[in-house]
């Protein structure tokens, strides 16, 4: 949490929100293209076997997740739910047999991005990994 910031260095929590900017930017603008029923990622949906109707509902869904993930306070909660969503574009993007390193590992570059921003910003995520005694 950015409020911990005292205890993570500036350049961490520089790079922490780069990451977290990047990959925001870039599921704001699919949000909004999804929201905004642009004639390509309508075309894109219905050759992956979804309804373009669906698009707006999941554009709306990803950007309450987005919004969830940019406030502190609710930051790891947004990146869980992030997570999810990323988590189904990858099943379908296997399901309807896209090629791995262009679709389906796309949503994981993301997912890294999301933890690993997060990770660097915010203290409460380090100390989910952080080294424990065995004793």
């Amino acid at each position: 949490m950015e409020r911990q910031a005292g205890t993570i260095s500036k350049k961490r929590l520089w790079a922490g929100r780069i990451m977290s900017g990047l990959a925001v930017l870039f599921l704001l603008f699919d949000s909004s293209t999804k929201l905004l029923r642009v004639e390509a990622v309508m075309k894109a949906a219905a050759q992956i076997g979804y309804p373009p109707s669906t698009m707006p509902p999941i554009g709306l869904i990803l950007l309450v997740c987005v919004v969830v993930y940019l406030i502190p306070r609710t930051a790891v909660l947004g990146a869980v739910l992030l997570t999810g969503y990323l988590g189904g574009a990858v099943a379908t993007y296997v399901r309807v047999g896209d090629p791995l390193m262009s679709h389906v590992l796309f949503p994981i570059y993301f997912a890294v991005l999301i933890w690993g921003g997060l990770y660097l910003r915010d203290g409460r995520v380090q100390a989910l990994f952080a080294r424990r005694d065995p004793s």
